[in-house]
Parts: structure tokens; sequence; C-alpha cells
């Protein structure tokens, strides 16, 4: 029998393997694409634990983690009004297993407010499901501002130009601009003392530091409850089912207020379109789910269901629309 040349044995032999190495190059993506989740997805969120954003999702994870197949884990990056974590988002391969928990702030208010961000809020990043649609409350400490409805209020601060600070959960937030637009349409003169999040800027009220706060009705019920804080004005054009009493302010002397945010997942741009519809199909079986809705309607959130393609609109409209607020408060942060 003849042998080859032991050089042909070996150079076939690397053609060979360069083949099967291409082969599962080619192979292995589109694999790994069809099987996901295959790994536990990680989901960005730019407020601290234990505020609005965090409640919302720590609600829906089980049913997530049970739809998918896979473990949910959330990694907290605060700061900059949610945009360290829309950061980390934006650059992140879109492969699915880095998402965002992004807010009205970070892809409606952020764009117009900042001069400049580390990415693009509309072309770095797929819009993918809406959760909630969330009411803020004008929450006072009574201790520093003893007044029992909106329209006192406002005539307390007008007195006094420039004595009252109120608190935020970060430049730039929610609750940032929606004071900037509430001062801006009553004609008042207060300080705006921002802090890392939700549960910081409500200890600052209960602590008498500030006296007072737009904060999402969810976060508030408790000290609420307790009798710590009043409740004066609802931010959404009705009134919040969980707080009856509380009336809108819109009703309370400033027509026409109208100040709602949302929460929603992102993922990085380039996100396969497969994978952005299973996760909104995984998010409305929660919504869907009795206990969850009733919890998150408890708590002071309207779920909201919407499709991959509505949702993208949503969050354009929501972007033109802060744009407009911005503009006419005349707020912008370096």
């Amino acid at each position: 029998m003849s042998r080859l040349p032991l050089r042909f044995s070996f150079r076939s032999a690397l053609q060979l393997t360069a083949g099967l190495a291409a082969a599962c190059a080619i192979a292995a993506p589109a694999q790994a694409q069809g099987e996901w989740p295959n790994q536990p997805v990680t989901i960005l969120m730019g407020f601290t634990a234990g505020s609005g954003v965090d409640m919302v999702g720590r609600t829906l994870q089980e049913s997530l983690q049970k739809s998918l197949k896979t473990t949910i884990i959330y990694d907290y990056r605060p700061g900059a009004g949610g945009n360290v974590a829309s950061e980390v988002v934006a650059h992140a391969r879109p492969d699915g297993y880095t998402l965002l928990l992004g807010t009205a702030a970070t892809h409606g208010i952020n764009p117009a407010l900042y001069k400049s961000l580390p990415f693009d809020a509309d072309a770095d990043f797929t819009p993918i499901a809406p959760l909630v649609e969330v009411s803020n409350v004008l929450t006072i400490n009574p201790a520093v501002i003893d007044v029992k409805s909106v329209r006192e209020f406002i005539e307390k601060v007008k007195a006094s130009p420039g004595k009252y600070n109120y608190a935020s959960t970060g430049n730039g937030t929610g609750t940032h601009l929606a004071f900037a637009e509430f001062n801006a349409r009553a004609g008042l003169d207060m300080v705006h003392v921002p802090y890392k999040g939700g549960p910081d800027a409500l200890q600052a009220v209960l602590k008498g530091e500030v006296c007072c706060i737009f904060n999402q009705v969810q976060s508030v019920l408790p000290q609420y409850r307790a009798g710590k804080v009043r409740l004066l004005g609802v931010t959404t054009g009705k009134r919040v089912p969980v707080v009856p009493e509380v009336p809108t302010i819109a009703e309370s002397g400033l027509a026409g207020f109208n100040s709602t945010i949302w929460f929603g997942f992102f993922g990085p741009k380039g996100l396969d379109p497969k994978i952005s519809r299973k996760i909104n199909d995984a998010v409305k079986v929660a919504l869907e789910t009795p206990a969850i809705r009733q919890k998150l309607i408890d708590a002071g959130n309207s779920p909201r269901v919407e499709s991959v393609d509505q949702f993208r609109a949503t969050v354009k409209a929501d972007r033109q629309k802060w744009a407009g607020v911005v503009k006419t408060v005349g707020a912008s942060i370096d």
C-alpha cells in the first residue's frame, strides 16, 4: 500500500480542521440564536433597589423567568438619571442577554435634557415592551410645609420665593421634570435637590431636609398610610384607584396638567426581532396574569400591553412630548 508523504497528510489535516472550524463558526451563532435563551438574562436598571422601577421589575421577575425558562438577573447601575445603565446596554452585544429596564426619563426626557450623551437614545436601542404607566404624586412633609391642598401649596410657596427645597430621584428623571413643569406652570421659585434614587429622596422628605417631592404613588403608599406624609395631587389626568381620595393636580388649580411616565424593556440596536417578540410575549403573559396585574394596580401603576411596533411608536411620541416640556421650562444638564 502506498503512503502519502507526511506533508500532504499534515496539510490535509490542517485544511480539514480549518474547514470544520469555519463550519462551526457559521453554525454556532445560528444554533445559539435559535435556542435563546440558553443562559441567564441580565437586565440593567438605572435606579436604586427599592425604587418604583425596581418594584415593578421584581413584580414581573418570576413570571418572566417561567415564560422564558431562564434566570432573570437585575443589575443596578444608578446615576445620571438612568444614563449610566443606558450606556452599558447601548454598547452591549445584541444577543438578548443584556437588556435595560428603561423609563420615560431615559428615553424620553434625557435626550432633550442632556446637552450630550454617550449614546443615541433612538438609534442605539431596540424598544421591546412597555410594562406600566405610572402616576407621580405631590408628596409633602406637613411638619415642613403645613398645607392641605395644591392651591394652598402654591400660595405658600409663592409667598416665600427660594425658601422651599424639593427633592427628585435624580437630574433628568421624571420626578425632576414633573416638578420643573409644575413650578413653571404655577410660577414658583423652588430649589431642586437631586438624590440618587427614590428611597434616598423620600427619606430626605421624611427627615425634613426638603419639603416635598413628586414621586411615584407606589413608592410612598406605606408612609402615606402611616400618616408620615401628605399627598396633595396626582400628576395623571384621572385619579389613581389606589388613592381615590387624592385629587389630580389638573382639578386642583392647574388645568390640563398631565405628567405621566412609563417603564419598559429595551435591548441594544440590532437585536433579533424574534428575541424582541419573545420577550414582548412574556411581558404580556405577566401583565395579563390577574394576581400580577392587581398587585401593580394596587401599587398605583397602570399595566400597559403593546406590541413591539406599538411600543416603538410610543417611545418616539414621548420623546417629542418631553422635548417640548424641556424647552418650555428651559431645563438643561451639561
